[in-house]
């Protein structure tokens, strides 16, 4: 019996333990020039894209949410940016999506055009299999939206947790998902202009011409948690 109790003590304890540990940092990481960019209790560091009235995101339970406005009418929806800018940089963010959800984690946006998409390129976030209607290869989980289509699937089952790595360094880009690397190019290369100029972004002007930009994560609607939002400048 008393060895039933102990094992249940030491689960507890752990279960408490990794509670405690997410949102911050280890001793590692700050000696690494990690930077939290989410404390698990408020939009501290965050503000609305052009900072547009909203009532659309919440910390709640450790996680940041799209919960959708109230009246989900277009003047109360806004994307949520961070307040700095980084140009190089690696981002690590874990995020979980309800059934048929739809976001994105933009970067290198700037706040000159009328959405964050007209600047900053986008990680996509969608449930692959459960979304209404049918979906092009580079709108799926992972892709650089509109441009390069995933290279595998790696997202996993809905309502699960998902870690995604973003790595921008001297105009290379590449997306990671659990471990698995999902997209790659490099801003101003003649496969990068063929693509712009050929797809979606062939009009917006302004589409990955930044240097630098904050990161964004996009309100597509409610059903998106996002949690452990840390980066650091390369």
């Amino acid at each position: 019996m008393k060895k039933k109790i102990y094992v249940f003590l030491a689960l507890a304890a752990g279960m408490v333990a990794s509670a405690s540990a997410q949102n911050t940092l280890t001793a590692k990481e700050k000696s690494a020039g990690w930077e939290l960019l989410f404390n698990g209790k408020d939009l501290s560091g965050w503000r609305m894209f052009k900072n547009k009235p909203a009532d659309c995101w919440e910390a709640v339970d450790g996680t940041l949410h799209c919960k959708g406005s109230k009246t989900d009418k277009s003047d109360l929806r806004a994307d949520v940016i961070t307040n700095a800018k980084y140009e190089d940089f690696e981002l690590s963010i874990d995020w979980k999506l309800g059934a048929q959800g739809n976001s994105g984690i933009l970067y290198r946006v700037t706040e000159d055009y009328d959405r964050t998409y007209l600047s900053g390129p986008e990680y996509q976030l969608i449930d692959d299999d459960n979304f209404p209607g049918k979906l092009e290869p580079w709108q799926k989980t992972g892709a650089n939206y509109a441009i390069n289509p995933p290279l595998v699937s790696a997202a996993k089952p809905i309502g699960q947790w998902n870690n995604t790595k973003i790595i921008v360094k001297d105009n290379h880009v590449q997306h990671w998902l659990n471990g698995k690397l999902t997209a790659e190019y490099t801003f101003g290369s003649e496969d990068w202009k063929k693509k712009k100029a050929e797809g979606k972004w062939k009009n917006a002007e302004g589409y990955g011409m930044s240097p630098e930009g904050h990161i964004a994560l996009q309100d597509h609607g409610a059903g998106v948690w996002f949690k452990n939002i840390k980066v650091r400048k390369i």
